[in-house]
């Protein structure tokens, strides 16, 4: 006789409360654990996702034919799928994080008051950190390594899509953890593909839960952010875009431009919309929007960018301001600098965005006013990523403007607290 469903939803309540607790504990032993002891997890975990890579290739082999079995598209199957390059890479990055310098403990600032108080501004881990993300696999490690490096203990909710992917990962973070004597249960990752176990996570678990990071498609961080009971570091989309001005090098434009489209286009940096400057030559359109179409990309653009290629397809007004994760930009002629400024902030997400320009001028103004996490002068958008800044990898792109922006790396899974000290002293009444 099956459970009443009643007493299965008791029974899921119990299990992530028991995930929350376990968490909880394991925070309080990293937040004292040291230095070494940290680097010598991940260190560990790098060797085993080695060590483990024909389990971890068997285990996405399985997700992936599900996946394709059940008809989802190129880009989604492309953020799915594992190959020894990028368990290596993943492997990489827990050693690069490994290295980075151990922001626990570190002095922000100090001072001290005209009554000798002398306070300091020290930097400590945030606590359990809830990681909720959807068919990209590589997040596991991404997500518990730095983690971990930031003494945080973790509790990863894979999609149902990467879920064997993700359990095989997984595993090698554990045996990386108990190989280095710190707690088994600081990267947790949640058993089950039952729906109602988000809910759960989102509740904070019974006070367990510090902050949660989402890391997939609209719908799921809308459900995040409206349902969650604890702060969020979130972007909705990759709404990104790329300008060129008129002082644009044209070979440097075009190469940027196929790159921030083409080079992966399932990936939230990837260039959604080109905007050209009008008053740029008018090779300039044609040359970049051919480049982009023999690079297998469509392009769906305004009368300009039409008059310059006819096998350009008319844009419809929703085009403008759309993630498409897939082989297709929007394209537009704009007013310069302030065209472009005023159509980002119009139509982007507060992402990543880029200019094209030999202009330092235009670069500062256009730098200066445009309002996303992420803004680069001369370089693909695929830069929005946490290993290219040099963070050892990321757990996502937050867009919010409340204490983590732009990559979720180390430092920003940390918060601070202030240590004062004194000699005796009491406030006058």
């Amino acid at each position: 006789m099956s459970a009443r469903p009643e007493q299965k939803s008791e029974d899921m309540r119990q299990a992530m409360l028991a995930i929350g607790r376990a968490a909880r504990a394991a925070s309080r032993e990293l937040a004292l654990a040291s230095p070494e002891s940290k680097r010598a997890a991940l260190r560990a975990m790098a060797t085993h996702l080695r060590q483990d890579g024909s389990a971890i290739l068997k285990a996405n082999a399985a997700d992936v034919e599900a996946a394709r079995a059940g008809g989802l598209g190129h880009a989604f199957i492309d953020r799915l799928t594992l190959t020894d390059a990028r368990i290596d890479a993943m492997a990489r990055g827990l050693e690069d994080i490994a290295e980075l310098p151990d922001p626990i403990g570190t002095r922000l600032s100090a001072w001290t008051r005209p009554n000798g108080l002398n306070i300091a501004r020290v930097r400590v881990p945030i606590g359990v950190i809830g990681i909720i993300y959807e068919s990209r696999p590589n997040v596991t490690a991404d997500a518990g390594g730095l983690a971990v490096k930031a003494g945080n203990a973790a509790i990863l909710r894979s999609g149902s899509d990467a879920f064997r992917s993700a359990g095989a990962i997984h595993a090698c973070l554990v045996a990386g953890l108990k190989a280095a004597g710190l707690p088994e249960t600081a990267i947790q990752l949640i058993p089950t593909t039952d729906r109602a176990a988000v809910g759960h996570l989102l509740s904070g678990l019974d006070g367990t839960v510090d902050v949660i990071v989402p890391r997939g498609g609209r719908s799921l961080v809308e459900r995040v952010q409206q349902d969650a009971r604890v702060p969020v570091f979130a972007h909705l989309e990759g709404i990104c875009h790329t300008y060129v001005d008129k002082a644009a090098d044209l070979d440097m434009a075009k190469q940027i431009v196929v790159n921030a489209k083409m080079r992966r286009t399932g990936i939230c940096g990837a260039t959604e919309c080109l905007l050209v400057d009008k008053a740029a030559p008018k090779a300039v359109m044609g040359t970049l929007v051919a480049a982009l179409l023999e690079a297998g990309c469509e392009v769906r653009g305004d009368e300009a960018a039409r008059a310059a290629d006819a096998r350009v397809n008319a844009a419809a007004a929703n085009d403008y301001g759309k993630e498409f994760l897939d082989s297709i930009i929007a394209v537009k002629s704009v007013d310069g600098v302030d065209g472009a400024i005023d159509h980002i902030t119009r139509f982007g997400s507060q992402h990543t965005d880029a200019i094209v320009t030999n202009d330092e001028d235009a670069a500062a103004r256009f730098l200066t006013n445009v309002d996303s996490a992420i803004v680069l002068h001369n370089a693909s958008t695929q830069f929005a990523d946490g290993g290219e800044f040099g963070f050892g990898g990321e757990i996502g792109i937050a867009t919010g403007k409340m204490h983590a922006r732009g990559p979720v790396g180390v430092e920003q899974l940390t918060s601070f607290k202030y240590v004062v000290r004194g000699t005796g002293q009491v406030r006058p009444g």
